[in-house]
């Protein structure tokens, strides 16, 4: 997990990767955040990114790439990752995912979703780390309150992956917790989600072999997962975009028979379109371990915990790569 968390444009892609299916433009639109992980477009059109070294929450302009403070003060990273770790908006309230921050690493703070009350104050709705600890997975696990990545809306509420303990959970809007799904030994990372369809990435065992690497899709009222895509390491993200085509992150690369946590190799992610026939085609090569995926209208924002984040224009080629719907 710790692989998807660690900080390592244009590098080869992957042998027998389709090529990409238009040119698209990318650029650096903002750099030198501490230790940024997810994020999220905001109701006013804006990027807003978690920073977990730190405790703050960004707002990037999409078209300048000025950076302001959005909230500051949530509980910053213990051991180097985690923290506040990712962000989604419901109307025009912020709620932010903080993870890796209690007693079993050292810590004092609660995993669990804040939600963003002003520019310094937040409340905690559901404490995820405290559940977890008293329903442990099924499978394995060194740390009792899991490691939480990524969170999303949905109808009657969010959904939270915990990549540690592989499983997604269920959470209302009153801060009730329930376990969703369960896998078994793989990591589901991030998400989205159309109405009742789930699409969740999978950056499946280590070493990160690319058969490993799949998108999976599952409706909240049929939870038996079928995979939409497969074929590359260690995808990190899944997000719909224009004409409900689904893009995926690849975080890159395994360097081989490594330990589990291994990064990547640097400077070998990709971001990525599902195609019809289960395959991806390769969009952008060479991203330096990319983390989550952001996509409005014809662009896409990948946030990489190097600092940067990168703009990418040009995806409203890629209409026509739907995917099936539970």
């Amino acid at each position: 997990m710790t692989a998807l968390l660690a900080p390592t444009i244009l590098a080869p892609t992957a042998a027998g990767a389709a090529p990409p299916q238009q040119e698209v433009e990318v650029e650096l639109l903002a750099s030198g955040l501490a230790g940024p992980s997810g994020g999220a477009i905001g109701p006013d059109g804006a990027l807003y990114v978690v920073e977990g070294a730190v405790g703050q929450i960004t707002r990037i302009d999409p078209g300048s790439g000025e950076a302001t403070t959005y909230a500051s003060g949530l509980p910053p990273a213990v051991i180097g990752i985690g923290g506040a770790i990712d962000i989604v908006f419901r109307g025009n309230t912020a709620y932010v995912l903080v993870a890796i921050v209690g007693s079993n690493v050292g810590g004092d703070q609660i995993d669990g979703i804040y939600r963003v009350d002003d520019a310094d104050s937040f409340t905690v709705i559901a404490d995820l780390g405290a559940w977890s600890a008293a329903h442990p997975p099924t499978t394995r696990f060194d740390l009792s309150e899991g490691v939480q990545f990524a969170l999303e809306t949905s109808r009657s509420g969010f959904l939270v992956t915990d990549g540690h303990h592989n499983r997604v959970l269920n959470v209302s809007r009153s801060g009730a917790v329930s376990e969703l799904i369960q896998f078994e030994n793989t990591v589901p990372t991030g998400l989205d989600v159309l109405g009742n369809t789930v699409y969740l990435a999978m950056a499946g065992a280590v070493p990160h072999a690319p058969e490993d690497g799949t998108v999976e899709v599952f409706g909240l009222n049929d939870l038996s997962p079928s995979t939409v895509a497969s074929g590359y390491s260690l995808i990190t993200d899944v997000e719909l975009g224009r004409c409900n085509a689904l893009y995926a992150l690849s975080q890159g690369d395994s360097p081989g028979d490594v330990p589990a946590g291994s990064p990547a190799l640097p400077e070998s992610g990709e971001l990525l379109v599902v195609n019809r026939d289960g395959t991806f085609s390769v969009v952008a090569d060479g991203l330096n371990l990319p983390t989550s995926l952001h996509i409005a209208g014809d662009t896409a924002f990948v946030v990489s915990l190097s600092g940067d984040v990168l703009k990418i224009s040009g995806l409203s080629g890629n209409c026509g790569q739907k995917v099936s719907r539970h």
